[in-house]
């Protein structure tokens, strides 16, 4: 885990944070795992910054030859899922590799993040939550990072809806912080028709409110 801190002044009496998730050029069109309408978040993300007093960004940032992806497995293809060191893993085409324009965050992103948490590091596991790899092995500092900041309430948003929104979403919710989905700044891979919605219908039932950006109001 890396953070990347500015140095603005943080008001803790606001109490809640904005969780920018993986908003990187290989997930917009163009890009190596491009999510279909991608870019559509980005102006979300610059309209709701200014309303909260911390931002934070998670960072897809894997090594080279990652077993995530397919190209490290023979006759293997991405969409595929396999058992990767006993968890299920999809596999995925190269991206977000570190130091490579792909992983770096989309250009039009004018929101300068308080800290970046950078996940998928580990060679031989996927990390879909800003929170914790897939087998919730290694905790990336993210949640303690929050508390330290008097943070109780989270606004999660970015790509893609139904695996590193998800996941991050219901992580946060699971370590304890009030957690809405910004759910019109989000988009989905969508590998199977209907898993966008059912991401969302997980999330819900597990306590997590869904709203829009427009239903999204600055402090005071």
């Amino acid at each position: 885990m890396v953070i990347v801190g500015s140095d603005r002044f943080v008001d803790t009496d606001a109490m809640r944070a904005l969780i920018l998730v993986d908003i990187q050029n290989d997930f917009l069109p163009g890009g190596a795992l491009a999510v279909t309408d991608g870019d559509a978040v980005i102006a979300v993300a610059n309209a709701l910054a200014p309303a909260f007093s911390l931002v934070v960004a998670t960072q897809d940032w894997h090594p080279a030859g990652h077993e995530s992806f397919a190209s490290q497995h023979a006759d293997r293809s991405p969409g595929e899922v396999i058992d990767l060191h006993g968890l299920p893993q999809v596999l995925w085409p190269d991206h977000c590799v570190q130091g490579s324009s792909g992983a770096e965050f989309a250009a039009a992103l004018t929101v300068t993040p308080d800290a970046v948490f950078q996940k998928g590091t580990d060679q031989r596991v996927d990390s879909y939550s800003g929170f914790f790899d897939n087998g919730r092995r290694h905790a990336t500092g993210l949640a303690e990072f929050l508390r330290g900041k008097g943070v109780d309430s989270v606004f999660v948003m970015g790509l893609a809806t139904d695996y590193c929104v998800r996941f991050t979403a219901l992580d946060a919710a699971s370590c304890g912080f009030d957690t809405t989905l910004v759910e019109d700044g989000c988009r989905g891979v969508e590998l199977s028709a209907g898993d966008v919605q059912a991401a969302v219908d997980e999330m819900r039932a597990a306590g997590i409110a869904i709203v829009t950006s427009a239903q999204v109001e600055s402090p005071g």
